[in-house]
């Protein structure tokens, strides 16, 4: 093993390099502002060697001694050609064309953004994006994204659980700023942990993701990048109150600490405290909660000697109180005078990334990363108890380098994680402890080539050393080929491994009168074995320009294969039953996406998935439930033109989605008056914002979801008897609350 990591560590220092360029193009503007502009192009005169900018302008070009002139475009600019006598960062503004016989084009930077030329199926999501639906968390960053399903866990917790691909979150990497942050004990909680104005970028990848980020990514990989203290806001506030009474702050101080040093400390807090039953059930719709959270960032930057590192420091607390109005935590705590639940999480984390690349050869640069984290809950829900304390530790060291030219891209290293978990669980049928630690050592390899025009191809393979799920490799490849002008046709294949959860990844089981059943397989993990699975896919992506406006389709088929599974079986209602996978289990996924500016201002997003999840329970091959085949997305935003800076500015944002009927678990086996139908209704829903920008430092905004008023009845079996044997929480299709409105106010200083 040892060699193995020395010669994937050793290897690109060894190889033959050549120099490129890199840099920013941006728009001439009066203030000389940095505004990117992606989808520039920038190429060697008389040569097919070029590139196009990303979402905030930058690009990197391979460099030869005898390419001399550069040329940048961009529709509606003036195109600009370049001496180059030397590998160099280049910082370049282009200026929009004069001419008054010439058509004139204008664009906006786009808040979603797709890649025409990079392998993997990723696109990035911007602040803008964000912005649109006021999201407070990551978890309700989603909205307007078809590529994600957001539903609610159970009833009374108000937990939000993403799926992409047919898959919920544990099956998806997710990390911030490329370190893996929801995972473990944060599993069921975690996305809401990260507050949406922290948040200046995510990038989403469909599918097998790179092997540089881990081995455990099976439907696909998100990564939030935060907002950085050299460039946000010196100051920054969010004001936020909903109809629900739901209120939020959220507040930045960020200022320069030195020549190289950038500080910032990250303020957010949340409450509720509200009772609310509007389907008369005697249970609270939401629960009752507050959350303090904050976070230190410092920056440090030194171009002269390619050095950037960031350190972060992090703090949470959060506590949420859910159950029957009449429950008092005070007198009727883990007895049976009212049922209820609280859930107290406290967090602390630190992370720090460091990068260096080479002044004199800019194509060699290392990247290490590191996080800690102590994550603590203590949490019941009616009778049962459970509380999980989770040490973390992570580490990632990353080489980068090239091969002959910047065609022939590299990257290795290796990468160490720790992770001890202690589980305290006071319910029927279980061992009222689970305490064991997980320690793995892995190196990883992958190969670029990249000729921009027509291929890229993306192939990474790591190997691992695990204490409890062995030595085994994980290979990753993506490729996209260009078979004409505006178009992206990508495959790739990958494999997946996890250690399953069990209890923390399925926390809404507690919330009901199930016996909870582990049928043990003497494997190292609470008796079972890991999680396999296989993950294929293809894509395509067609730009075009019709009316004279710009557009793109996508279309995409994914395949999940599972060699093993920890199937969570919910289909006899006084039980829920743990198991290894005895036969099939797969996900499905089909999308397709329509993207188009119909009018200046004016852009449209329409989508439609199908998903076919089935996987083999003990009692036959059956459809995942909740899980609708057929959804439908529309996404409209129109923003009125803006001449300066200092002119105001309307936004308008409405959201469409509509789901087909969803299969309940069976409830055959229970009194009449305790039975559900098989299937749920059909469900539509619409969101719409409205925001006033009055400057560049002011605005405010107002909001609705839900604003169809489409409630789920009855969410909770058995409500009128909680601590009989059919009380379930877990039915949940569809909102609860009903519509609920809110708004805000954004000011900020520069």
């Amino acid at each position: 093993m040892r060699k193995i990591v020395m010669i994937l560590w050793v290897l690109p220092s060894i190889l033959y390099s050549q120099d490129k360029i890199e840099g920013m193009i941006m728009e001439a503007n009066s203030e000389n502002k940095e505004i990117g502009l992606p989808g520039a192009n920038v190429y060697w005169l008389n040569t097919s060697v070029g590139t196009v900018t990303d979402i905030d302008g930058s690009f990197d070009l391979a460099y030869q001694t005898e390419y001399k002139k550069l040329v940048i475009s961009y529709v509606g600019f003036k195109t600009d050609t370049l001496t180059i006598n030397e590998p160099k960062r280049v910082r370049h503004w282009l200026t929009p064309t004069d001419n008054l016989d010439a058509v004139t084009v204008t664009s906006r930077k786009q808040a979603t953004a797709r890649s025409y030329l990079k392998a993997t199926n990723t696109f990035t999501v911007s602040s803008d994006e964000l912005l649109k639906a006021a999201c407070c968390n990551l978890s309700e960053s989603f909205e307007t994204n078809p590529s994600i399903d957001v539903n609610f866990a159970d009833a009374v917790t108000g937990t939000r659980q993403i799926k992409m691909l047919g898959l919920t979150t544990p099956y998806i990497l997710i990390a911030t700023e490329n370190i893996p942050s929801i995972r473990g004990a944060s599993q069921a909680f975690g996305l809401s942990f990260i507050p949406g104005t922290w948040v200046e970028s995510i990038q989403i990848t469909k599918g097998a993701g790179s092997a540089v980020n881990g081995y455990e990514s099976i439907a696909g990989q998100i990564n939030a990048e935060l907002v950085k203290p050299s460039t946000d806001d010196n100051f920054f506030i969010n004001l936020y109150g909903a109809s629900n009474e739901r209120v939020e702050l959220n507040t930045h101080f960020n200022t320069k600490v030195g020549k190289k040093w950038h500080a910032g400390l990250y303020l957010h807090g949340n409450s509720h405290n509200k009772s609310h039953d509007v389907n008369h059930d005697g249970f609270l719709d939401m629960p009752k909660y507050r959350q303090i959270n904050i976070m230190n960032r410092w920056q440090y930057t030194n171009a002269e000697k390619g050095l950037v590192s960031f350190i972060n420091l992090k703090f949470l607390n959060d506590e949420k109180q859910a159950g029957q109005l009449s429950f008092n935590p005070e007198t009727d705590k883990l007895t049976t005078n009212a049922w209820g639940s609280e859930i107290d999480t406290r967090r602390y984390e630190v992370s720090a990334k460091f990068g260096y690349v080479n002044p004199e050869i800019p194509y060699q640069s290392i990247g290490i990363q590191g996080a800690f984290s102590n994550h603590r809950q203590d949490s019941y829900f009616g009778l049962n108890q459970y509380n999980i304390e989770h040490n973390s530790l992570y580490s990632n060291a990353i080489y980068n380098s090239i091969i002959s030219d910047s065609r022939h891209k590299i990257k290795t290293g290796i990468s160490y994680t720790y992770d001890h978990y202690d589980e305290l669980i006071d319910a029927e049928n279980l061992a009222p402890n689970y305490e064991r630690t997980e320690t793995s050592v892995g190196a990883f390899f992958e190969y670029n080539y990249d000729n921009l025009e027509k291929l890229n191809v993306t192939a990474g393979i790591r190997i691992d050393s695990h204490n409890l799920l062995g030595t085994f490799i994980t290979p990753r490849i993506h490729a996209r080929y260009t078979p004409w002008e505006k178009s992206a046709l990508r495959a790739s294949f990958g494999r997946g491994k996890r250690s399953a959860n069990i209890f923390t990844e399925n926390q809404q089981m507690f919330a009901t009168s199930r016996t909870i059943n582990i049928q043990s397989a003497m494997g190292n993990v609470y008796g079972l074995d890991p999680e396999i699975a296989w993950n294929y896919g293809v894509s395509f992506l067609q730009g075009f320009n019709l009316f004279g406006r710009k557009g793109d389709v996508t279309i995409d088929y994914y395949k999940t294969d599972f060699e093993n599974q920890v199937v969570v079986d919910y289909e006899n209602p006084l039980e829920v039953n743990f198991y290894n996978l005895k036969g099939d289990s797969y996900a499905n996924s089909f999308q397709t996406e329509l993207n188009y500016n119909v009018f200046e201002g004016f852009d449209l997003r329409l989508a439609y998935k199908y998903y076919e999840v089935k996987t083999q329970y003990n009692s036959g091959e059956l459809d995942k439930p909740l899980v609708p085949k057929h959804r439908f997305f529309a996404n409209m935003g129109y923003e009125t033109k803006r001449r300066d800076s200092n002119q105001g500015q309307w936004k308008f944002d409405a959201t469409f989605n509509w789901l087909s009927k969803q299969r309940f678990s069976s409830t055959a086996g229970n009194p009449i008056n305790y039975q559900l139908p098989v299937f749920t209704p059909t469900l539509a829903t619409l969101n719409a914002q409205i925001t006033k920008v009055f400057s560049t430092k002011f605005e405010v905004y107002l909001g609705g979801e839900n604003i169809s008023n489409v409630r789920q009845s009855n969410p909770i079996l058995a409500a009128d008897d909680p601590f009989g044997a059919h009380f379930d929480t877990t039915f949940v299709y569809g909102p609860i609350f009903g519509s609920m409105y809110y708004a805000g106010l954004r000011f900020k200083l520069k």
